[in-house]
């Protein structure tokens, strides 16, 4: 029967043994998962803050793009209406110089 009882000792110690070990390696894995949370978390914030600063940038970019179409339209709206003028300047100045003449002719 003592050895059944050093057996049963012994077993005892080795079991108290592996479950420190268990628990130890639990307490460690707790630490990680606990670092892993904070990072995440800096993470997340991170990100709002750039998701805040795209949707900044892309609203401003839309606004601008709009400004820039609006100059585009303007600029070619006029040139067409300066070579309109130019057009109109040329016949002009065409049919004063063919009156010119033909008043040098009357003469």
């Amino acid at each position: 029967m003592s050895e059944h009882g050093a057996s049963l000792q012994t077993y005892n110690q080795e079991l108290v043994k592996c479950l420190e070990d268990l628990k130890s390696q639990q307490m460690e894995l707790a630490e990680v998962i606990k670092k892993e949370e904070a990072e995440e978390a800096l993470l997340q914030k991170n990100i709002s803050s750039l998701q805040e600063k795209l949707n900044t940038i892309q609203n401003n970019l839309k606004y601008h793009k709009q400004i820039r179409d609006d100059y585009n339209q303007t600029i070619q709206e006029t040139e067409t209406g300066f070579k309109k003028i130019l057009e109109s300047s040329q016949t002009l100045l065409n049919l004063a110089q063919h009156q010119s003449k033909k008043l040098k002719n009357i003469r």
